[in-house]
């Protein structure tokens, strides 16, 4: 019997806990950072939120400039505006704030600021890409992982397509997760977002990358959300359990180092050809693929089922395996989220174009089993 070989690392610096924004210029402070570029999106530059990161900036007497022209999607060419702006503003460091789309932009900005005429759609994670500038990831949702992943998913103009760049340097130097800053996220937004770092959290666990620390991290977070986001979605101004989704969300982050599963490689085309939110094309997409594997591999959830509260112990594979898909049913259930891609105005006619997308995309390599291109036709039409 041989054994597997992986290497796997957990460096981030995490702050964590209500009003830690405040001490976001004293991070700044040992990081060296003298004037940021504070990476946001326009939606996000409006709220009471940012008017707190602002005071904090403004009260530590230094300057900074600020970037908002990020997409929900992100272009190529969000990152090279960005890097304009950076440029223009003689910036020395990077804040992200916001969700995984500003924070994705402040990521990639930084090759480019290293690298300047790198074309995205080039880029090679074989590169140096040592001596990135300082980066402080603070989201404002609980959902993508990014502040504590090592990648960032971007859609090249020479490609059209969602590309994802992982490196290690690509890593938040600290990610500052302050419950507080989630309040104001809307209900629909919130529940999207947090399936989308259950998403992760599966995905993550049942990968057959071997790292057996992420595989634990992965379990913890979605026994964490399983339960806080329906409680959540309930109390919306609870402290508690919003701070309990962004550690959750963090932990979906650095378990997806492991890369992840089918549901991915379907939630991108969603995104990029018809501007579908992320983690409500994950949520549309997971069941149908939970089903899929389940036929294939026997067993695949059964641990996701026991993180879901479900008592599967005595049972036979086949149905731990259902427990868990009816687990993430009525969850969706649970924080108004209704399956059916056709409510979303996907149609059969649609299904040859995504199919052919989700193929192209990297993230089904690490599904349990393979999935080819018609097996992808017969996931959308079973999604929809």
């Amino acid at each position: 019997m041989s054994i597997a070989s992986a290497s796997f690392s957990f460096p981030t610096q995490i702050e964590f806990g209500p009003a830690k924004i405040k001490e976001l210029a004293a991070i700044l402070q040992t990081l060296s950072v003298n004037k940021p570029l504070v990476v946001t999106d326009k939606g996000f530059a409006g709220t009471p939120s940012f008017d707190g990161l602002k005071s904090v900036l403004d009260q530590s007497g230094g300057s900074w400039a600020l970037y908002t022209d990020v997409h929900s999607n992100p272009l190529e060419s969000d990152v090279r505006s960005c890097y304009d702006c950076y440029s223009q503003n003689q910036c020395d460091g990077v804040i992200g704030l916001g969700g995984g789309s500003p924070l994705d932009v402040a990521k990639a900005v930084r090759l480019l600021i290293k690298q300047p005429a790198l074309s995205l759609a080039s880029f090679d994670y074989r590169d140096d890409w040592s001596g990135l500038v300082p980066f402080v990831a603070i989201p404002t949702t609980a959902g993508t992982g990014s502040e504590v992943g090592r990648s960032a998913v971007i859609t090249p103009e020479s490609t059209r397509r969602k590309a994802v760049m992982f490196h290690p340097d690509l890593l938040a130097s600290v990610a500052i997760l302050d419950p507080e800053l989630t309040l104001s996220l809307p209900a629909h937004l919130t529940a999207a977002t947090g399936f989308d770092a259950l998403t992760h959290c599966i995905e993550s666990f049942t990968s057959p990358v071997l790292n057996p620390l992420c595989d634990g991290i992965a379990l913890e977070g979605i026994r964490i959300l399983g339960d806080a986001l329906p409680r959540v979605m309930k109390a919306p101004t609870d402290v508690e359990q919003r701070g309990r989704l962004q550690i959750a969300a963090a932990m979906g982050g650095i378990a997806f180092q492991k890369d992840l599963g089918a549901a991915h490689s379907m939630a991108h085309p969603l995104s990029t050809l018809h501007g579908m939110h992320h983690g409500l094309a994950n949520a549309l997409c997971l069941p149908s693929v939970m089903e899929f594997n389940s036929k294939r591999v026997a067993g695949v959830y059964r641990q996701v089922a026991l993180a879901l509260g479900r008592d599967v112990v005595t049972c036979d594979d086949i149905s731990a395996d259902q427990a868990a898909i009816r687990g993430v049913r009525e969850l969706l259930e649970a924080i108004n989220i209704s399956l059916g891609l056709a409510g979303h105005g996907i149609g059969e006619g649609d299904i040859g174009a995504l199919s052919k997308e989700a193929l192209l995309d990297p993230c089904h390599q690490t599904n349990p089993v393979p999935v080819e291109e018609e097996d992808f036709v017969s996931l959308y039409q079973s999604a929809l």
